[in-house]
């Protein structure tokens, strides 16, 4: 067996330990930054994502999996840096001010990371401008947004009116998610994207990212 692909196999257990190790291994013996990157973190986390959306596994097993991967990704990350890989683009994410939950926007962030993107964690109970910075001073183009409490389904609103107030709606586009939200809610603020669950909202961040 490959060594990416017993490092996918490792992240996919979550063996943090184990892939700490296979990646210092894979990396003293030569193998490509991006081959560790894309055929063994990725790939283990694209079946992780792919089980979670079939109700395979659940949450605790995901973030075990994420944590493995993270654990090999500080080890990789100056390698990668050395090789010119770059992410495949950057997210702004955050729960709307007014909600404290953050197990939930937590999550997709590790999904995200997960297909090789870089988020831009805002935190909880951000207000609508901090999104705004982010596109300004970041450039960052793809927004997602988590809310946990029907009270605070408006504030989604709230950040993408900001946006249309000043004269960005077209610069960027808005993902929604979390518990109370729906496809329809989405539809009636305007948000481009709507997920149901973390992996559904990678794989969609992802496509937008490629501009597939």
């Amino acid at each position: 067996m490959s060594i990416t692909l017993q490092i996918s196999e490792a992240v996919q257990k979550g063996r943090a330990k184990i892939v700490k190790e296979l990646v210092e291994q894979a990396i003293n013996e030569g193998v490509p930054a991006a081959d560790i990157l894309n055929q063994g973190m990725l790939a283990a986390m694209d079946i992780v994502g792919e089980k979670f959306k079939n109700n395979e596994v659940y949450v605790p097993e995901m973030l075990v999996a994420a944590r493995a991967m993270n654990t090999g990704m500080e080890l990789l990350k100056p390698h990668l840096v050395e090789a010119g890989i770059e992410s495949i683009g950057k997210v702004a994410l955050g729960t709307v001010a007014g909600d404290l939950h953050d197990i939930g926007k937590n999550l997709v962030r590790l999904m995200l990371e997960g297909k090789g993107i870089e988020v831009v964690d805002l935190g909880i109970d951000v207000p609508a401008e901090k999104f705004l910075e982010a596109h300004l001073e970041q450039g960052v183009n793809l927004i997602a947004l988590s809310a946990l409490l029907t009270t605070t389904m408006g504030e989604m609103k709230k950040v993408i009116d900001l946006f249309e107030e000043k004269g960005l709606r077209d610069k960027v586009q808005f993902m929604v998610g979390g518990a109370p939200i729906t496809q329809a809610f989405a539809d009636s603020i305007g948000a481009e994207h709507y997920s149901a669950d973390a992996a559904s909202a990678a794989d969609a961040a992802k496509k937008v990212l490629l501009g597939a």
